[in-house]
This record gives C-alpha cells, structure tokens and sequence, in this order.
C-alpha cells in the first residue's frame, strides 16, 4: 500500500492506496509541536481502522509540504513506524510538469502536485482553484504547461481578520446563509465574509479568463472547495481527493 500526504498550514491530508485505488483519507491537525511519535502513533490508528496491517502493507511513502518545519518530523516518523524512507516532493523529483513560473524553484509542492493530477485527470486548458489556508489560482494551458496564477487570502483567514480586527464583531461559523440580507449581526457577517469571498472567486477566475481567452475548465479543490462552489458561478467541478491523487502518480513516475 502506499501512504501519501498533504502538509498544508491547518491540515495534513492524508491518503491511503492500494493498487492505485484509494481505500481511506483523513485530515489531521497541522501542529509543529507534535514530535514523530504523536503523528505516528495517530496515523498508524486511522490506517488500522481500516482493517490494514502497518508493519506489513506500507511499502511506499510520498509527502507533499509548504511547512518545512514539519518534514523532518515526518522523515523520521516514516522510518520509525513504517521503515520507510519518503520521497519528499520538491526539485530534483520527476514530476513530468512543464513549469513555465519566471524562478520554478518558487512554485509550491501543493501547486505542482495539484497540476499534475489536473493534467493527468483533465488536461488543460483549466484553471484549478485550491481553497485551503491560502486560495491558490494555477492556470495551464492548452499544451499542459503550467503557467502562473494567484494567491490570496483563504476563507478562515478572510473571516478570522474580521473578528480580530473588528472589536464588536464575534466570530462567526463559516456557512452558507439563507439570504444574503442579514437581520442580525452573526447572519450579516456571514453574508458578507461567504458571498464577498464567492465574488472575490468569480472575479480572479473571470480575469484569468480575459486575460487567457478561451474558456478554460474551472476545477476546484481544498478544504472549503465544496462551500464556495455552492456560490461561485465559474467553478464546474469540485475534486476534493485531487492533491492524493496527484501525490499517487508524481510517486508512481518516480519508480518507474
């Protein structure tokens, strides 16, 4: 089986593989406090949950990170746990991906394994949106080749700004409102911060597409991809298992 995974700033996702199909997922906690024995001790119990051997089924590993602290950490717990070393996405690993960035040293682990799977899945020309701690926007074009995009501010940051610069203002759980006229201060804030940030959506998408032509597949993924797409008008499918699945064909290419 090969295990593969995610290290974002909030979450760790986490897939487990079995002839290429996936056979269980999980998000953990981002926590640069927690040592090898904690992540493993943790992960080794989801993996069991699903009726899977640890000391006999692990014999691949690949990981994905933009908290660097983290991946230490994670080494060492791969080899504790699983006797595993993990291929760690980043240069000198074969991903296939024509990376058209000015510096692609600069490209994130996240953004390149999200492509991958995109191309692999899809193929261009689209735009994928991956909606985690930060909102990631990556074009590729129509040869494949991964071009550029943005990056903005993701939904818990957009709200958590709100509350902790607005001294009246609560927090408020991030869900989609009834109506979009709040009659109260709580349903207000949750107009503004979901609606204003599905408009925000729309609008970077609708300028890659003018400034691209065409109509490039809009594809999303991430931890609040599935709330925002309830309100954006531009995205037309949501892959929340993109990044596994993308982690699963980068690590097949380098054993190949």
């Amino acid at each position: 089986m090969l295990l593969v995974m995610n290290i974002g700033n909030t979450h760790i996702s986490l897939g487990l593989f079995k002839n290429k199909e996936r056979i269980g997922d999980w998000r953990l906690s981002t926590d640069q406090n927690k040592t090898e024995d904690d992540y493993g001790l943790q992960i080794c119990s989801l993996i069991e949950q699903k009726q899977a051997k640890v000391e006999e089924g692990i014999n691949g590993i690949i990981i994905s990170s933009v908290v660097p602290p983290i991946v230490p950490v994670m080494e060492r717990m791969c080899q504790k746990y699983f006797q595993q070393t993990a291929f760690i996405v980043g240069p000198g690993m074969k991903t296939g991906l024509n990376i058209r960035y000015d510096n692609p040293r600069e490209v994130g682990a996240d953004r390149i394994v999200n492509a991958v799977a995109a191309i692999k899945e899809y193929n261009g020309p689209m735009i994928i949106a991956d909606f985690g701690t930060a909102a990631t926007f990556c074009y590729i074009d129509d040869m494949n080749r991964y071009i550029g995009g943005a990056i903005a501010p993701g939904l818990t940051i957009s709200a958590d700004a709100l509350y902790e610069n607005g001294s009246k203002l609560p927090r408020v759980e991030l869900d989609q409102p009834a109506q979009i006229i709040g009659r109260n201060t709580i349903h207000a804030m949750q107009s503004g911060i979901y609606y204003g940030y599905a408009g925000q959506v729309d609008g970077i998408v609708s300028r890659i597409k003018e400034e691209v032509g065409g109509n490039p597949f809009v594809l999303a993924t991430g931890g609040d991809a599935t709330l925002i797409s309830k309100a954006s008008h531009v995205i037309d499918k949501v892959d929340p298992y993109l990044t596994l699945k993308g982690l699963c064909y980068i690590y097949d290419k380098n054993i190949s």
